[in-house]
């Protein structure tokens, strides 16, 4: 089992914020993980391939988990802080048979158990062509999310609705009681 208190996973539905508050972070001198699930969809749709969420549901899971876990193991000898803008987690959909091999590698990654969970937030949601929920499904990811990571052991923190830099701050308040980062 690889255990990195020092790294810290930013999850939920599509649209609520993950992406700016990790490009906020990064611009901070944080270093950041890019989201994995946005580039499938990206190369997917412009290869003319099926593995996205709406055509091919389980091979775009399958893909997904398959590079989470390829930038875990990539960065597992780093000892200072690292955000993920989503994880290995994410791609466990209940919908989703998921093969017993990525179940097993997925427990045995282990990220900080406090994952920061940002909810649904009505003001700031919006579609694009790699996010295609409608508002009810951004809502039901949010309940997804939240029995996926029971199912997984880790504790969720609920970021609060506010603007971006108190976003950061209590992100990184929580962070360096977590695990500081080396000086």
């Amino acid at each position: 089992m690889i255990e990195k208190p020092n790294f810290f996973v930013f999850t939920g539905g599509p649209g609520v914020g993950k992406t700016t508050l990790i490009r906020h972070l990064e611009s901070l001198g944080e270093r950041v993980v890019e989201e994995t699930h946005r580039a499938v969809i990206a190369e997917q749709a412009a290869a003319g391939c099926s593995a996205v969420p709406w055509d091919d549901h389980a091979a775009y899971c399958d893909q997904c988990v398959r590079r989470d876990i390829a930038k875990f193991d990539a960065l597992a000898h780093e000892t200072g802080r690292v955000f993920f803008d989503r994880s290995i987690l994410d791609g466990f959909d209940p919908r989703w048979n998921a093969p017993g091999e990525l179940i097993a590698a997925a427990q045995a990654r282990r990220y900080n158990r406090q994952v920061f969970v940002f909810p649904p937030w009505f003001e700031i949601y919006e579609t694009d062509a790699e996010r295609r929920q409608d508002w009810a499904e951004a809502e039901a990811t949010f309940g997804r999310i939240l029995r996926g990571l029971a199912r997984f052991g880790y504790t969720p923190v609920i970021m609060p609705k506010a603007p971006l830099a108190e976003r950061a701050a209590f992100v990184l308040d929580h962070a360096l009681r977590a695990a500081p980062s080396p000086p």
